[in-house]
């Protein structure tokens, strides 16, 4: 990783991240954190949410996890969205029906990043997402 690490855009912002593996957010944690990132992590949407309302100033950017307990993706997109409609969200799955995607973009999602995660693809979506608020491409 430390090869690829070097070559990937860099950041300083905070990212939320939304999952519920641990061996996803144990990977996206380190990875960005490496990358300069601040990283803060909710397991689940309904923990998403509060810590999104604690720190709406705070937080550049929310990596949300479509399927969940407690409160999946789009119930917690929402949710975040009332409490700071310009908040800007990038979707991720494994396991997702395109027409759930398709809706959250066309509400404001800035993007979907498909599971399993590649760390140059994820480094260049979230630089992309906090620099126009949409994925390049």
């Amino acid at each position: 990783m430390a090869d690829t690490i070097k070559t990937l855009p860099r950041g300083s912002e905070t990212i939320l991240i939304v999952d519920d593996h641990e061996t996803i957010w144990d990977f996206l944690i380190e990875a960005l954190q490496k990358l300069g990132y601040c990283v803060l992590l909710a397991e689940n949407g309904l923990d998403a949410v509060e810590i999104y309302q604690d720190n709406p100033d705070q937080i550049d950017l929310v990596l949300l996890d479509m399927i969940m307990p407690k409160a999946g993706g789009h119930q917690t997109f929402f949710k975040i969205r009332a409490i700071d409609p310009a908040a800007k969200v990038l979707l991720s799955s494994g396991f997702v029906s395109e027409a759930e995607v398709h809706d959250l973009l066309q509400q404001g999602a800035c993007g979907f990043l498909p599971k399993p995660h590649r760390l140059p693809v994820v480094a260049r979506a979230i630089r992309s997402v906090l620099d126009t608020g949409r994925i390049a491409g």
